[in-house]
């Protein structure tokens, strides 16, 4: 059985699943493999990242996950229900916040939020309670009677997701949430997406080719690399797959003695260049503090002490051999060839 198939049956045995794909695959063509035989599971009340280059398979994954697309083998099943088999009952349970805005720049926040409210079929009392809890937990309360024309990127972001919780969905399919966002904006969103997740343990399904993004706010990730998951788990585990934590030190003099006392301290091999000192452990902040007490009790100053963490995008060139950059510029040329078939 293949790798990440077996650790789907796992999960799925450890927690409630409320997303669980086996095998799946989408072909374009006679040869375009978009996905290939990807296995993964989404737990209830968590933040899972689907990380990749654009053109990985991010989107035509989540589009059939979300009954947009029919999958060419393999199965999904969303809440509960098979993607092919009940596509209406998942459309149900399930709410998408697209890479392109869908407000209509003519209407309201509000009247935007309310034809949604509509199209669910929720009563009208119910309807602008529903409405109005979800503007304002984006903070949009104030600006709900501003015509989105009006509104700015951020503001147009936050409504597309107050939105998308209108129908109180069991899963929350966001694509790309920040693209073409400023920082600020962006931590703005991350914010609202994390309580999503604390107030109201909504299951969140992103995709994103933001490192940065997945690492601060998901709770597991998987990396999709030439439509294959390459591998999946926490930011901090796949992280800890390419090395270790790095201490620099400077100090106001420099020794092999030093140098030896905070290897035989922390366990690890210590590298001197005059008074500047790099080491590597498994956990900086736990080493920090032991070697501070060490260094001061042996007499000499800390001058300064920084510590650095492998990256996501470290560890997606570890995995895969390739940079980020190298694979966004094949992956236009694969997306090009999906868009014309379809």
């Amino acid at each position: 059985m293949d790798p990440s198939h077996e650790a789907f049956q796992t999960a799925r045995n450890r927690k409630r699943v409320v997303v669980e794909v086996s095998n799946l695959s989408k072909t374009f063509g006679h040869d375009i493999r978009a996905v290939d035989d990807v296995s993964f599971a989404v737990y209830e009340g968590e933040i899972f990242g689907f990380l990749g280059p654009n053109g990985a398979g991010k989107t035509t994954t989540i589009n059939m996950l979300t009954t947009q697309l029919h999958p060419s083998s393999g199965s999904a099943r969303v809440a509960g229900y098979d993607v092919l088999k009940s596509p209406n009952v998942v459309r149900k349970l399930i709410s998408v916040v697209p890479q392109n805005n869908t407000a209509d720049e003519e209407l309201t926040g509000r009247e935007n939020a309310r034809v949604i409210a509509n199209l669910y079929g929720i009563p009208g009392g119910e309807s602008s309670r529903m409405v109005e809890a979800a503007l304002d937990l984006v903070e949009l309360g104030d600006a709900a009677d501003r015509f989105v024309r009006n509104y700015s990127g951020g503001m147009r972001r936050r409504l597309e997701i107050a939105i998308g919780l209108i129908s109180r969905p069991k899963v929350l399919f966001l694509d790309e949430p920040t693209l073409g966002l400023d920082t600020q904006t962006r931590e703005a969103v991350w914010e609202y997406v994390r309580a999503l997740r604390d107030k109201h343990s909504t299951t969140v399904f992103l995709t994103t080719h933001l490192m940065e993004e997945a690492d601060q706010i998901c709770d597991r990730v998987a990396i999709i690399d030439h439509g294959k998951i390459v591998k999946t788990g926490s930011p901090e585990e796949i992280k800890s797959l390419v090395g270790s934590d790095v201490i620099e030190l400077t100090l106001d003099v420099g020794s092999d003695t030093i140098s030896e006392a905070i290897g035989q301290c922390v366990g690890s091999k210590v590298e001197r260049t005059g008074s500047d000192y790099r080491v590597e452990v498994s956990n900086g902040e736990e080493a920090i503090p032991l070697i501070i007490e060490l260094i001061r009790s042996q007499g000499p100053y800390v001058k300064r002490v920084s510590l650095s963490k492998p990256s996501l995008a470290e560890a997606y060139l570890e995995l895969t051999g390739r940079e980020f950059r190298d694979a966004d510029q094949e992956a236009v040329q694969t997306a090009r060839m999906i868009n014309f078939f379809g």
